[in-house]
């Protein structure tokens, strides 16, 4: 199954809408996006990190667009997606100003291939519906899709403030956390209605709700889900860094994906002092490898050690193979039909080590404390060569190569 094809699963019946080259909702894979973190003023800096996402494996990438000068920046920047040889659709995330550089700044909305737009930030009061009209108006005019997108950390204040009245009317009021659930679910719902009052086709919609809070997406999805068919964004917003960000963000997203809900989604990770801002694109694509929804990369099954595997040899080789099926990826993925679906195993001792190498399509188990020094190694369930000495890893390497080669069926 390649990364363009979508496993079966459970999915909820969706809208489709295209933005570029790329389909969401319906019965199209769901489509991992990232942001860029640069400034989009610099055109190069932006170009560059957009390029570096999307060969990561990022099938949408979001800029900020907040200036005049980001404005006239786009253009430019597509430009130089273009000289890369990089076609990523690009996505405007708007706030506050949109309607005024837009406006201005036609060649923007051109060069955009989706909207994004915040109902909480389009505009105070009587403002808000005008200013929200217009970004309609130019959507509809360059024919573009808009992702309305709810957060609740800028959640419409006048609509919170209506829902709270009638909150308070009622013979039994629910508590602070579920009328915000019901404003964020409310908000997009309304905002969507509104959209395509102005004329925007429904199939040119988009909705979002996020949250940082696990259960309170989980929560918020589920209703939006059932009471709507637009194709959902799913994202914990604010996620956090590190282990802390991935481990949050892969509880609540595993839930609403396992339910069929979501069409799109993009892990928001904080990354490290002067990190990898391609490590969010990596983290999606493994919670629905894991899944089983989508195949991207060959994944690598591995001991975790134990009192057992006092040898390091092992984790050095998982680390090594890991790596090595990463950096081949994008060369297989060209030449090869299915490699994606490749299971590795590297395991460190006896107890698990056969049986679990015999799961993979190819593995090897190292030898553990008191062990004789000899690596079996496995190919579809069956021993087929045994490693001994130094140069067990880039034996290992030349094996798996060798069993890509003959397994894959080439696509020149």
């Amino acid at each position: 199954m390649s990364a363009t094809q979508s496993l079966h699963f459970p999915r909820r019946t969706s809208r489709r809408v295209n933005v570029g080259k790329v389909g969401i909702g319906g019965t199209a894979p769901i489509v991992i996006q990232s942001m860029t973190n640069t400034d989009t003023e610099d055109v190069f800096a932006t170009a560059m990190q957009v390029a570096q996402l999307a060969r990561a494996g990022s099938e949408l990438v979001r800029i900020t667009v907040n200036t005049r000068e980001a404005a006239a920046a786009v253009p430019k920047i597509r430009e130089r997606l273009a000289q890369l040889n990089v076609d990523v659709p690009l996505i405007g995330d708007f706030h506050f100003n949109g309607h005024k550089l837009l406006t201005e700044y036609p060649a923007c909305a051109e060069s955009l291939a989706k909207l994004r737009i915040n109902p909480g930030n389009v505009g105070k009061g009587a403002k808000r519906d005008e200013q929200f009209a217009q970004l309609i108006e130019i959507a509809c005019r360059f024919d573009k899709p808009i992702r309305i997108g709810v957060n609740w950390g800028s959640l419409d204040q006048a609509l919170l403030a209506r829902i709270m009245d009638e909150n308070a009317r009622r013979a039994e009021p629910k508590n602070a956390v579920e009328i915000m659930r019901e404003a964020m679910v409310a908000s997009a719902l309304e905002s969507a209605a509104q959209a395509e009052s102005l004329g925007l086709a429904g199939d040119h919609i988009i909705l979002s709700c996020k949250v940082s809070g696990v259960q309170d997406l989980i929560a918020v999805y589920r209703d939006l889900a059932r009471r709507c068919d637009y194709p959902l964004h799913l994202g914990l917003t604010e996620a956090g860094m590190g282990s802390k960000g991935i481990v949050a963000s892969t509880a609540a997203l595993s839930v609403l994906l396992q339910e069929g809900i979501g069409d799109t989604l993009r892990i928001s990770l904080t990354p490290e002092p002067q990190g990898d801002r391609t490590r969010e694109v990596i983290v999606a694509q493994e919670i629905l490898q894991v899944m089983g929804l989508r195949a991207f990369t060959p994944l690598v099954a591995a001991c975790p050690g134990c009192g057992r595997t006092t040898s390091t040899v092992f984790q050095a080789l998982a680390q090594d193979i890991q790596a090595y099926v990463r950096e081949q990826m994008p060369t297989w993925h060209v030449q090869r039909i299915g490699v994606e679906n490749m299971t590795l195993a590297v395991m460190g001792c006896v107890v698990n080590g056969p049986g679990e190498s015999k799961q993979a399509n190819i593995g090897i188990s190292l030898p553990g404390t008191g062990e004789a020094p000899v690596a079996p190694v496995y190919v579809d369930g069956e021993r087929v060569v045994t490693l001994r000495g130094e140069n067990i890893a880039a034996e290992f390497r030349q094996l798996v190569d060798d069993y890509v080669a003959r397994t894959y069926p080439s696509r020149i």
